[in-house]
């Protein structure tokens, strides 16, 4: 994938790192890091400058994001119930957990947007819930365009600091992302072993 990726950069420019920002939001196992990365090192060589680098970056990561947002907004909060309350226990979500969620992205929506921009593995995922919430497009595009811009920021300076050895920095960043999957997926199993369904976690009374 390594080379592929360097092959589009060098071929297309800043248009290849914009379509592969693109592509990486819409199917995450492509890594930003990478990407951006080498567009660092391609501005350390003077191949490429900083700012276009990070505009194109920025704009696909940010478009790669809307696509998820709009399946969401699409889909609609309402047309979750009759998924939750068949598949509930599978998903681990109770109907009230989604009313949360709900309440959450109407306060914090942003927040989330924003700080999820920053974890491995769940970037994209947080755009999903942004559109089945129906999160604001302009908060919505606004936050995820911030937070995509500090990210490429950071993985572009990367590269172009450290050069040829920004390919150690996978050392790091791979484990991490591994973890992060790994815990996420010992919480579902948690979940899914202590999993109650609605009727048996009401009060008496039904409440």
């Amino acid at each position: 994938m390594n080379d592929w990726v360097i092959q589009l950069i060098d071929a297309g420019g800043y248009w290849g790192i914009g379509l592969l920002m693109v592509i990486e939001n819409v199917f995450p196992p492509i890594p930003s890091e990478l990407i951006m990365g080498i567009g660092g090192i391609r501005v350390g060589q003077g191949r490429m400058e900083m700012l276009p680098l990070l505009l194109f970056g920025t704009v696909g990561s940010t478009l790669g994001n809307v696509f998820w947002y709009l399946i969401g907004l699409k889909l609609g909060i309402q047309r979750l119930k009759p998924l939750v309350d068949r598949y509930g226990r599978w998903l681990t979500l109770r109907w009230r957990d989604v009313e949360w969620l709900d309440r959450l992205f109407e306060r914090h929506g942003q927040k989330l947007v924003f700080i999820f921009r920053f974890m491995p593995a769940f970037r994209t995922m947080i755009s999903l819930p942004a559109g089945l919430f129906a999160m604001g497009p302009i908060r919505f595009f606004l936050w995820t365009f911030a937070g995509a811009l500090i990210w490429n920021i950071i993985l572009a300076g990367a590269g172009y600091y450290l050069g040829a050895r920004f390919e150690k920095i996978d050392d790091y960043l791979g484990p991490a992302a591994n973890l992060t999957i790994a815990l996420a997926v010992i919480g579902y199993l948690w979940r899914l072993y202590h999993w109650k369904d609605e009727k048996a976690v009401r009060k008496p009374g039904g409440k």
